[in-house]
């Protein structure tokens, strides 16, 4: 499994494996360990990890979260000692030694309380080894190919998106016209 295929779904507890797009959102299987497989609509707010990024006071303006789970994963080697229920003061701090030029005022206490969970749910999945092997696949892909699959993927499920929108539009017209 590959970073770029795990998502978290607004509303939704846990991470997610992405399995395919499909005409009308993603399907996509629960990691907890049930395997549960479910479709996430088009209005459903699906965020895939490698395309999170955390905002920073310098000219780059943000770091992909793999960087930030990095980080982490070198400094604390698995052992960070907080959770979601830690006091805030406890977890800026804690985001300060890991990143310490984020913006505070555009960070908040409930994202670090996300990358800390997010991040304690892949070593708990024995998926620490993402942040490795991804890091290198990145950079490699980075020097081959500027833009990565995640844009096409992106595309499709845009395209998809506005497919089932137009349908719907035609839909309503029809129903307008019969009554």
């Amino acid at each position: 499994m590959k970073f770029t295929e795990i998502a978290a779904l607004s509303g939704k507890g846990g991470l997610f494996k992405v399995i395919n797009p499909t005409r009308t959102g993603v399907i996509l299987e629960s990691l907890d360990g049930s395997k549960k497989r479910m479709i996430a609509g088009a209005s459903a707010k699906v965020s895939v990890l490698s395309e999170i990024s955390i905002y920073i006071l310098d000219e780059g303006e943000s770091v992909p979260l793999l960087e930030v789970f990095r980080v982490i994963h070198k400094t604390y080697a698995g052992e960070i000692g907080l959770d979601k229920k830690s006091d805030p003061e406890e977890l800026k701090s804690f985001f300060k030694s890991i990143l310490p030029n984020y913006d505070v005022d555009r960070v908040y206490v409930s994202d670090i309380k996300k990358v800390i969970t997010w991040y304690q749910s892949l070593l708990s999945l024995a998926l620490g080894h993402l942040m490795e092997e991804d890091a290198l696949e990145a950079n490699t892909k980075k020097e081959a190919k500027p833009q990565g699959a995640s844009v096409l993927e992106k595309d499709k499920v845009n395209k998809n998106n506005e497919k089932s929108t137009k349908s719907t539009k035609k839909i309503k017209k029809n129903k307008d016209s019969v009554s």
